[in-house]
């Protein structure tokens, strides 16, 4: 008799974004023509810039000619990209190697597909509040996990627990939801915990564009000793718009060693198995993100979305409620006025002020009484939504 993946029952069902959804729906239901303003999801708003939009035509032109043709691309990645992106890497000072770089169709496929490499008795940490997927995928796979909170009290920054002793380390900084984003001195901690203990820290770096601050690191590699413990996951999703494009990179040191297995030379053996790779034309696309015309045309586009942080910020400031976040993210991390849940507070700014966030309530038990805002929605809408929130409350 087939038996199933019984792990699957484990799964708490997530009502966050279908709760969201259906009261959103339910309200413009009854209020079709009012305006909405929408920060609640992690989407961007702004379009390609036009250094990809260029490269991704005249990769449509190459598959129009016999000569520029590609069929099947190889499965860690074209050398191109991956020379690109080690050159991006070179200068932040951290010196890669193209074969450590792996090109993915995103950062999400590969944070679920890397747990390939570590056996089922494995334990996996995941700091909360948390991106869902980081505790959905470990109970999949049938792993133990240790919830290891945080609050304002540290920054929603936890530090190392000498008790727990995980094989598995997720770390995102800049941080989803909170925004919060460790310095180097604590994330050396984090490494120095992961040395000491064999552990293999994940490294969730969707957000590192968006990162101002000197202090604050870039690439976990960029601190000593992370090349012996660490795996680090990025995407040109919030980074260059690529949501709808889907592309990201891995990055796996063939110093990453355990029990005399090469982690880099599993990726491989993994992806050549699995895989068939990114089509040519999203990785010509991708290419063109790294180019200097590219980069500045990205970071434009940040900066529009920065400049959205500041203004709601600055609400925030004028209102005087805790948050985190928005100077080196995308997302604001705020305390719900009063003793409102994260659901009171959705329903209050949805009825009175047509202003859409997320719940904190949604990523963890630590997110109770917090309250998400995306900043990627138009400058018009934001301001607008930033002056309704100063009105209300």
């Amino acid at each position: 008799m087939l038996t199933p993946n019984m792990h699957y029952a484990e799964l708490k069902d997530s009502y966050l974004f279908y709760n969201i959804s259906r009261k959103i729906s339910n309200y413009t239901q009854e209020n079709p023509d009012v305006h909405l303003y929408r920060m609640g999801i992690g989407d961007v708003s702004l379009p390609l810039c036009s250094a990809v939009i260029k490269a991704l035509h005249e990769a449509v032109e190459d598959q129009a000619v016999q000569e520029t043709f590609h069929g099947y691309m190889p499965e860690c990645g074209a050398p191109f990209l991956r020379e690109a992106i080690s050159g991006y890497y070179a200068g932040k000072g951290v010196t890669l190697s193209p074969d450590e770089v792996f090109v993915s169709s995103g950062a999400s496929d590969e944070l679920g597909d890397i747990l390939d490499l570590f056996d089922v008795t494995s334990s996996a940490l995941v700091m909360e509040p948390a991106y869902p997927a980081y505790v959905d995928a470990n109970i999949i796979a049938g792993r133990k996990i240790y919830h290891l909170a945080s609050g304002e009290e540290n920054g929603f920054l936890p530090e190392p627990d000498s008790e727990i002793h995980a094989d598995i380390i997720y770390i995102c900084s800049p941080g989803n939801p909170t925004g919060a984003v460790f310095d180097r001195r604590k994330l050396q901690n984090w490494v120095d915990y992961a040395l000491a203990n064999d552990s293999v820290i994940l490294f969730d770096a969707a957000y590192e564009a968006f990162i101002e601050d000197d202090d604050i690191p870039h690439s976990i590699f960029e601190l000593p000793g992370a090349e012996k413990c660490s795996i680090e996951i990025c995407s040109l999703s919030k980074t260059a718009g690529f949501t709808g494009t889907r592309l990201g990179y891995t990055v796996i040191p063939r110093a990453l060693v355990r029990n005399g297995m090469s982690f880099n030379e599993m990726w491989v053996r993994n992806r050549t198995t699995k895989t068939n790779g990114v089509s040519y034309i999203i990785q010509k696309g991708g290419a063109a993100v790294f180019t200097p015309e590219g980069q500045k045309q990205i970071h434009d586009n940040i900066r529009v979305y920065k400049n959205n942080a500041k203004v709601l910020m600055d609400a925030l400031d004028k209102l005087g409620i805790w948050y985190c976040g928005g100077k080196n993210s995308p997302y604001i991390w705020m305390r719900c006025p009063g003793t409102m849940s994260s659901w009171e507070f959705f329903d209050h700014l949805l009825f009175n002020v047509q202003v859409i966030g997320t719940p904190g309530a949604g990523f963890g038990s630590c997110g109770e009484g917090y309250f998400r805002f995306s900043t990627f929605g138009s400058p018009e809408d934001t301001k607008e939504a930033a002056s309704r929130l100063c009105a209300l409350l």
